[in-house]
């Protein structure tokens, strides 16, 4: 069985693309900490870095709710790729092809980032001081 279940932040904003075929397909990046080392010199957390595809319209949803610094959980399979660098060495990298991928950045929270979820709700109307902020409702309109 090949499952992996990752949580960690996106490092960059998610890239949507199409194949010939016509199917969406968004790749990410996460970077997930490592629980107990830290790097000796500064300090620091280790990460590992997933590159992640999503496909159709889970790829579809991901360009459009996630953004760099978006903590998600991603569940799918992976496997590992080995590529030729510029420079001419062998290298490696993790790739999951995501089968599930949960937004855990609450909806309102930018995390200092622009964008959120979904669009800015309008403001509400002044509250009326004569009615104390209730709003006058017929009992036929109630839905119970």
């Amino acid at each position: 069985m090949n499952r992996l279940f990752i949580i960690g932040n996106l490092v960059r904003d998610p890239e949507l693309r199409n194949t010939p075929a016509g199917d969406s397909v968004c790749d990410f990046t996460v970077a997930v900490n490592r629980r107990a080392r830290r790097d000796a010199q500064n300090g620091q957390q280790e990460a590992d870095f997933f590159r992640v595809s999503a496909w159709r319209q889970l790829g579809e949803n991901c360009a459009k709710y996630l953004a760099k610094g978006r903590k998600v959980a991603v569940t799918g399979s992976v496997r590992v790729r080995t590529y030729q660098a510029n420079d001419g060495t062998t290298r490696a990298s993790l790739e999951v092809q995501a089968e599930d991928v949960e937004f855990l950045t609450p909806r309102g929270e930018s995390d200092g980032m622009t964008g959120g979820y979904a669009p800015a709700a309008a403001p509400a109307p002044a509250a009326d001081p004569a009615t104390n902020g209730f709003t006058s409702v017929e009992p036929d309109e109630l839905p119970f």
